[in-house]
């Protein structure tokens, strides 16, 4: 590959649920693109759809100039950005990495020296959407680093994103991310228990849901959990993935000493499911455990 060829290169590391449809509209969008996955078939479909196929971070960094990364925990992304077999590992002076996972931003922030030290570029652009808004190109972007840095990725950030906000220092979009999920993950359960309430009292699931989506007690959380519980449509955000966001949470409340009570309780009440064997659901399977404990239903019948 040319070096003119590499300047407009785009890496992506990580083709799970949301950087699948990520990647795959970088490349809808005309950018040459080169993945890497551990899993060797999601490898074999975005070879199939024009992507070159890496054999790890490393050589990815070889490859592109900007690299994104879209892992799940803050451990897998420390690996492939600053690991022995990393990005830093190969990546050029004047590179850009972005980490669009959400994760620890105290290690976002260890990372960026790290690799400023090599002279490399890195944001943070953890995103909102969920797996519809991956699919459609219309998640939103919570930036945190140098402007002129956003501003060299936007062209690519712009064919996955319909909102892009720069929010601060570097962390600072993880951070909005964080207060974000917080309010959805704590929301999703009360939907449950209230509805479980209803049911155990005899009102029918399905007009509960009609008329709390025309009434005060409707919201975007509703909207997403309460056709789930009737239809039992479990697959999306797994719960162990809103597990792992409560804790960055509540640990970043402890360092702030933030009072932190219904986080905590929201990310217990996860455990339960997660200790049920439904991690790998979506967040709204926790009804289950709600069903089982209270004999209702929401079933729709």
């Amino acid at each position: 590959m040319s070096g003119e060829g590499r300047e407009k290169t785009v890496g992506f590391v990580g083709l799970g649920m949301m950087g699948g449809a990520m990647a795959a509209n970088i490349l809808k969008a005309g950018h040459p693109l080169v993945v890497y996955d551990i899993d060797h078939q999601k490898n074999e479909r975005f070879g199939a759809l024009g992507a070159r196929i890496a054999f790890g971070p490393a050589d990815v960094a070889r490859r592109a100039h900007i690299v994104i990364s879209m892992v799940d925990t803050t451990a897998q992304a420390e690996e492939v950005i600053v690991g022995p077999e990393g990005l830093i590992k190969t990546a050029k002076t004047g590179d850009v990495v972005v980490s669009m996972s959400t994760i620890d931003p105290t290690v976002l922030k260890r990372m960026h020296r790290t690799l400023a030290d090599k002279g490399i570029g890195f944001i943070d652009a953890p995103v909102a959407g969920m797996e519809e808004g991956a699919k459609l190109g219309t998640l939103k972007a919570y930036v945190g680093g140098e402007a002129s840095v956003l501003e060299e990725c936007r062209p690519v950030l712009n064919a996955m994103a319909s909102e892009i906000r720069h929010i601060g220092s570097i962390g600072q979009g993880t951070m909005m991310k964080l207060v974000n999920n917080m309010l959805a993950q704590a929301g999703r359960i009360l939907v449950v228990e209230a509805l479980v309430m209803g049911a155990k009292a005899g009102l029918d699931p399905q007009t509960m849901v009609d008329v709390i989506s025309k009434s005060t007690g409707n919201s975007d959380v509703f909207q997403y959990t309460a056709p789930r519980l009737l239809s039992r449509d479990f697959k999306g955000i797994r719960m162990d993935i809103t597990f792992k966001d409560l804790e960055l949470e509540t640990q970043v409340a402890k360092s702030l000493q933030v009072p932190m009570f219904m986080a905590n309780v929201a990310q217990q009440v996860y455990q339960m499911g997660r200790a049920a064997g439904l991690g790998s659901e979506d967040t709204s399977a926790i009804v289950k455990v709600y069903e089982q404990l209270t004999g209702a239903s929401l079933a729709r019948k």
